[in-house]
């Protein structure tokens, strides 16, 4: 699914109207049909409401809604925030049609601004796509004022005061936070950002039949992961395959104390369908790994007790590496090895990345295509840091552009960095993976995958995809405090059933 910018919206809005032979006035009756309906399925006719509109197309939206709940017999009071005097067409014909039904209070000042009763339910129709500049006036008193109460606020299309991608100069006290946010047929991108997202609450996609050519053929800079980006990627496996079939993967990693992470990476390659897994750790590691999985196979080349060190020898197997391996200066000298001795895609992860940051001249020997999973600190070590989420973006993509590698970067809507092409955000996951160990997971996840034939990128997505999933099938039945890391492991199989049951479906 696309996310466009606010001008790509605009000119979506534009195609569908010719495409579909219809005026702005009646696609905005369509977006309002639909706002009215999850209002409606929500909200008893016994429940207030009070909307506040704008004066641009935005405010025509609740102006639109507003007379359709009272056509339904709801109880509403509409007010118009008059920040200029200016007007929109589809403003002035929606003013137009709800003045004739009931009263419409106009807001001038601070003065002006009612005091509203808890029970009512807020709608915020001031600001929409077009907002470009931070609120001042009557519009930031009026947004502060709402922040005040405790009312349910439900904001259309975006919260006011929230701009669609770049919000680094916005004041955040002239954001309205909604509780829940009704948009159309895609996400905005400040829906998705760790700094923006809580002003947005709970999104819903409601479809307004916007034109699907367009959405097609326009090309955008970031795609958001759903289930149906997901069906098309899983591989079937052939009724004659065997365990060569679905490659051989080994994890290097591990130190003393810190063996746990290799376990979890082990499982999850085996638990991603690779047919045969190596978990390749200091010589503390033997035992625990041999009793811990065993299913995996185990080795070293050399005989350091507590951590890697050493030469590397290429197998030709498809390698992830770093969960648990410290940062050691002769694990530095053996990480420096294995790049040097493998050519296919690799993953490489934790302390890897931490001894990459201290050697970024290394980057030019990481074979083509490898896949870099940093949680944000991990990243600002790599490319230094940055002001807000916009300029976090820009550097994920010049870094993978640069370097020509996928580049994860972990967190809340996980963005994965594809070089020279669009920046996928994922859909699953949840706070309940905040927890020791959930990324060695995703490393083994994402290397099981590659050993497969995945490539890089498919790897990469669905792996990140699928162990959001296994988290969220987890928090069903035990709750975000207590999932650890070795439940994302236990539900990778009704993960990968849950996906193979929708592909079904969406086929």
């Amino acid at each position: 699914m696309k996310i466009f910018n606010a001008i790509q919206s605009k000119n979506l809005d534009v195609y569908t109207q010719k495409e579909q032979h219809i005026n702005s006035l009646q696609l905005m009756e369509r977006a309002a049909e639909q706002c009215t309906a999850w209002l409606t399925k929500q909200y008893a006719n016994t429940t207030p409401f009070v909307l506040f509109c704008g004066l641009g197309n935005n405010g025509g939206d609740g102006l639109a809604i507003a007379r359709m709940l009272y056509y339904l017999n709801y109880n509403i009071s509409v007010f118009v925030v008059k920040y200029s005097t200016k007007t929109s067409n589809d403003f002035d014909e929606n003013f137009t049609m709800l003045i004739k039904l009931t009263s419409i209070k106009i807001i001038h000042s601070e003065y002006e601004i009612p005091q509203i009763d808890k029970k009512s339910i807020v709608v915020d129709a001031i600001f929409g796509a077009g907002l470009n500049r931070p609120l001042t006036g009557i519009s930031k008193t009026l947004i502060t004022h709402l922040n005040n109460c405790q009312n349910i606020k439900i904001s259309i299309d975006i919260p006011s005061g929230l701009q669609y991608e770049n919000n680094q100069h916005v004041e955040t006290q002239s954001i309205l936070k909604a509780n829940y946010t009704l948009t159309f047929n895609y996400p905005k991108l400040s829906f998705l950002l760790p700094q923006t997202a809580h002003y947005v609450g709970n999104w819903h996609l409601l479809d307004i039949q916007l034109s699907s050519h367009y959405q097609e053929i326009t090309p955008c800079d970031f795609t958001f992961v759903t289930e149906k980006t997901i069906h098309n990627l899983l591989i079937s496996r052939d009724v004659f395959s065997h365990k060569g079939t679905y490659g051989h993967a080994e994890m290097l990693g591990g130190s003393y104390g810190k063996m746990g992470a290799v376990v979890l990476a082990t499982k999850a390659i085996l638990k991603s369908g690779a047919g045969l897994a190596t978990a390749y750790t200091p010589n503390c590691g033997m035992q625990i790994l041999q009793i811990t999985v065993p299913e995996a196979m185990w080795t070293n080349n050399s005989d350091s007790d507590h951590f890697l060190r050493g030469d590397y020898i290429s197998t030709q197997k498809t390698i992830g590496i770093g969960p648990g391996m410290g940062t050691q200066t002769e694990t530095a000298y053996f990480l420096q090895q294995v790049l040097k001795n493998t050519t296919k895609p690799m993953v490489i992860d934790a302390d890897a990345l931490n001894i990459l940051a201290a050697n970024l001249d290394w980057m030019s020997e990481i074979p083509q295509q490898s896949i870099l999973t940093p949680h944000p600190k991990e990243f600002s070590r790599l490319v230094g840091n940055f002001n807000n989420d916009t300029d976090k973006l820009e550097k994920l993509k010049k870094f993978a552009n640069t370097h020509n590698c996928i580049v994860i970067l972990k967190g809340a809507h996980t963005a994965i960095a594809i070089p020279n092409e669009t920046i996928y955000i994922n859909s699953t996951g949840n706070a309940g993976m905040a927890t020791g160990g959930s990324g060695d997971v995703l490393t083994g996840i994402i290397t099981g995958l590659l050993a497969q034939q995945y490539s890089p990128k498919n790897a990469a997505i669905l792996g990140v995809y699928i162990h959001g999933l296994s988290g969220d099938l987890a928090v069903k039945e035990m709750g975000k405090a207590s999932l650890v890391a070795s439940e994302l492991v236990a539900y990778l199989g009704k993960a990968f059933l849950h996906i193979e049951n929708a592909s079904h479906l969406i086929s």
